[in-house]
């Protein structure tokens, strides 16, 4: 049966093989850039993720780069909170903070 539906199928003349051709590239061009496209967001995400081995302060940076929103609440309640709040509750959160640390590394 294959072979009866060749026998149907007409040889392309020339202009209609140089249009096959130019689909061909373009349908290569577009499976390439697709393949880069992928690779390039899959290298973007995996540089956005701080590992727990980077220092403190590139990980404050890219956690304000992911998240704008709560950075901005947070200095926010800082600034209606005022210097001498603030350093009272840094004074309580930092024992607990630093007896958790090692707990906290265990997970990650």
């Amino acid at each position: 049966m294959a072979a009866d539906n060749q026998a149907f199928v007409p040889e392309p003349t020339a202009e209609q093989q140089r249009v096959l051709d130019r689909i061909a590239k373009q349908r290569e061009r577009i499976r390439a850039r697709r393949i880069a496209r992928a690779q390039s967001v899959a290298l973007a995400q995996s540089a956005q993720q701080a590992s727990s081995e980077e220092p403190f302060a590139l990980r404050a940076a890219a956690f304000a780069k992911q998240h704008p929103a709560a950075v901005a609440a947070l200095v926010g309640v800082a600034l209606v909170a005022g210097p001498r709040r603030l350093v009272r509750w840094v004074g309580l959160a930092m024992p607990l903070v630093t007896r958790l640390r090692p707990f906290l590394a265990r997970r990650a």
